[in-house]
């Protein structure tokens, strides 16, 4: 909602924030969702969907490289990458930076986002939709999972609104199984699960689904200033327990050989390691 110059987002009922705009670059309505692009004072370019902060020029590298480089790395030989939603193409673009990978699909619901995001947002993604390793589709994620070939792919992130709306069915049992069966023996999936100060539920039901289907579930934090109210949780579902213990001096073997290191703004190979190392108000909702 616009009220004179100001984006006023509401998060949590009776908590929010709030953006200065300096110029509206766009507003539709898609087959699925309110769209919003427009160009703040403080923070460059940002886009909501449904009123919620998706992605803002300034801080969208914390979230995508965590998103991204923490499931690669941890894995050491991710050479086929699935990718569902992250419209906006940061997540496509970092995948593709792993000069291991040899093919990143992704599966957004809504083509009117990756239309708006190259328009407005182009420097999200940079090159990366035009990379011969990438795949681009405008469908269902869902029926992709469902219809994947077993052991198709070594890494799967999940870049979806809340678990609500158009994002609530990528946090289903039914999805997690499916994704389960699409991954390699040593595969493994990331999704966003919320701020725990707030959404605590949203960790603690999502972990529940995910260990009916993986073997170790559990949760890394990243500190993502738009998304407010403290650590952001991103959801770690791995059938090899091993793949979140890798210690920072292996996982920074991999970044050289993946050709990553030294090119990322806030993940390193300590912030790795530590990011599984959770205060006790997050992890006591990753119990069994």
């Amino acid at each position: 909602m616009t009220t004179d110059s100001w984006v006023n987002e509401t998060l949590y009922a009776a908590w929010g924030q709030r953006f200065r705009v300096v110029r509206e670059l766009a507003r539709e309505k898609s087959d699925f969702q309110d769209i919003m692009v427009f160009e703040s004072e403080t923070h460059g370019r940002v886009m909501l969907l449904d009123g919620v902060v998706q992605i803002t020029e300034a801080d969208e590298f914390v979230y995508q490289e965590m998103l991204t480089h923490v499931p690669l790395l941890a894995h050491g030989d991710a050479r086929r990458v699935l990718i569902i939603g992250a419209g906006d193409g940061g997540v496509l673009r970092r995948v593709l930076e792993h000069r291991n990978v040899e093919k990143a699909v992704m599966v957004e619901i809504d083509g009117a986002v990756i239309r708006l995001a190259k328009q407005h947002l182009p420097g999200i993604a940079g090159d990366a939709w035009n990379d011969p390793r990438a795949e681009v589709i405008v469908g269902d994620g869902i029926d992709y999972v469902r219809q994947a070939e077993p052991g198709s792919f070594d890494v799967v992130i999940v870049d979806s609104t809340d678990p609500i709306g158009v994002g609530e069915v990528l946090f289903t049992e039914e999805f997690y199984a499916n994704a389960a069966r699409l991954l390699s023996e040593r595969g493994l999936i990331v999704n966003q699960c919320g701020v725990p100060f707030m959404q605590a539920d949203e960790l603690r039901e999502t972990n529940l689904r995910r260990a009916k289907s993986f073997a170790d579930t559990w949760a890394y934090v990243a500190a993502v200033p738009t998304y407010v109210g403290g650590y952001m949780t991103l959801g770690w579902a791995a059938k090899d327990a091993s793949l979140r213990a890798v210690p920072a001096e292996e996982v920074r073997r991999r970044a050289q050989a993946a050709g990553i290191l030294g090119r990322t703004r806030y993940w390193t190979p300590e912030i790795h390691a530590a990011a599984f190392h959770l205060p006790p108000y997050i992890a006591e909702n990753l119990s069994p």
